[in-house]
């Protein structure tokens, strides 16, 4: 049975356009840990650091800021959480962009792909379970 070339054009562009979706949403969550990496680094140095009522040399874009310790603590703290938000968030639509790209190349959902981490109160309550 021949297939009209039209229609396999389409549906490789497609597949194509989903791919590179996948793909860009993957290397968006790599920078964005890289990012996440960085600040936990700064958070440690920050923390090691002897005087801790001083001040911090901060990069803002090319510009160097000093600001008091606590207050740039504060905001590598708060650029964390919203990077950790961000991150999960992203990784939630890759799995729908995963099997998205799954299903336009005839392929079966991925199993196990959309379990989720169990809470910390999930986990206690488990352990507890256990220990009896």
């Amino acid at each position: 049975m021949a297939r009209d070339p039209a229609f396999v054009l389409r549906y490789l562009a497609e597949v194509e356009e989903l791919a590179e979706d996948v793909l860009a949403a993957r290397q968006q969550i790599v920078d964005l840990d890289v990012k996440r990496n960085r600040n936990r680094e700064a958070l440690r140095a920050l923390r090691k650091d002897p005087e801790p009522e001083g001040k911090a040399m901060v990069c803002f874009g090319s510009t160097f800021i000093e600001l008091p310790k606590a207050k740039t603590e504060e905001m590598l703290r708060k650029d964390q959480e919203h990077l950790d938000e961000e991150i999960n968030n992203l990784r939630k639509e890759l799995r729908v962009k995963v099997n998205r790209l799954f299903e336009a190349q005839g392929k079966p959902e991925l199993k196990g792909f959309n379990l989720n981490p169990m809470s910390p109160e999930e986990m206690k309550l488990i352990n507890r379970i256990l220990e009896g």
